[in-house]
């Protein structure tokens, strides 16, 4: 019980961290959401964004993240 109850507090840290990232992220240099990759159809009054390339970048750094910290 004692390690699900460290998960939650964890993946909830995570989200906040994500959350602050999302709000701030025009204002921060990284360029996250304007890579090549990532996909982006105008129409008319339609715009699709689909952010392949950023969601494979995010993926590995926490992948790297989550690998170091859980690490025995």
């Amino acid at each position: 019980m004692e390690q699900m109850g460290k998960f939650i507090v964890l993946t909830g840290v995570v989200l906040v961290v994500i959350g602050l990232l999302m709000m701030f992220a025009q204002k921060l240099p990284l360029g996250l959401g304007k890579l090549p990759g990532d996909i982006v159809i105008k129409r008319d009054n339609f715009t699709f964004y689909f952010p392949l390339a950023t969601s494979i970048l995010l993926s590995i750094i926490l992948t790297l993240i989550l690998n170091l910290l859980f690490r025995k």
